[in-house]
């Protein structure tokens, strides 16, 4: 199924006819420039309510970034005091 692109200023000025269309099943692709910005798709209820979907993978997988060594304690409140003057 080939997606129609339109761009913001088209959107706007056509918003009613474009919304008839993604009332009827089609879907949009949303251009800014040529930068696809947002898929605009027909609403579907959900039957069953809200479905939730186990998590893919494992957390020991994750690219956790290496600790940052060699920084000294800082009193994070006399930092925050500091950086907000006189600001309350």
């Amino acid at each position: 199924m080939v997606m129609k692109r339109v761009g913001t200023a088209d959107l706007k000025a056509h918003l009613s006819e474009h919304l008839r269309a993604v009332r009827d099943g089609e879907e949009l692709i949303v251009m800014d420039r040529r930068e696809p910005i947002a898929r605009v798709i027909p609403f579907e209820e959900l039957e069953e309510g809200l479905v939730i979907e186990p998590g893919r993978g494992s957390l020991a997988d994750f690219p956790w970034p290496a600790p940052v060594r060699g920084i000294d304690e800082i009193d994070v409140a006399s930092a925050l005091r500091a950086e907000r003057g006189d600001r309350r």
